[in-house]
């Protein structure tokens, strides 16, 4: 089994941010050799998340209205973490619902997504430096 390994680094230039990765993560699919196995996305925040959806900007409005109005709003006293000296609780809640990682299988030495699914970066608590590690697994 072949396996490689390779970081993204994020500093996003807002506190709460999509960003599509797909084809970075397609380019170390390719890099790596491997033509059927897995790779492993995953957020290595725990105020940042990584997902599949659609790279659309009407869905990505409602993503980030919907964490904001009926998942965790922005709003420091509100929660018991904050209390630390941290105002990142709502980010914290935020990439517990969405998730840090995914597994996208890999055929054919491709990414093998649906037509309309892509691999986002899901910024929460930005503006600063933060990273993704992109683990491929398979055969040559």
């Amino acid at each position: 089994m072949t396996s490689h390994t390779h970081y993204l680094w994020f500093n996003t230039k807002r506190a709460q941010e999509i960003i599509d990765i797909t084809d970075e993560v397609a380019e170390q699919v390719r890099q790596s050799g491997v033509r059927e196995g897995f790779v492993l996305v995953s957020a290595m925040h725990i105020s940042a998340s990584v997902f599949v959806n659609d790279h659309e900007s009407g869905l990505w409005h409602d993503i980030l209205h919907w964490l904001e109005h009926t998942i965790a709003p922005w709003d420091p006293p509100r929660y018991r973490h904050n209390d630390t000296g941290e105002e990142n609780a709502a980010a914290h809640l935020r990439s517990l619902t969405i998730g840090h990682e995914v597994i996208v299988p890999i055929t054919a030495g491709a990414l093998d997504l649906g037509p309309w699914q892509r691999v986002f970066y899901g910024e929460w608590d930005g503006q600063r430096k933060k990273r993704v590690v992109i683990k491929v697994l398979g055969e040559q």
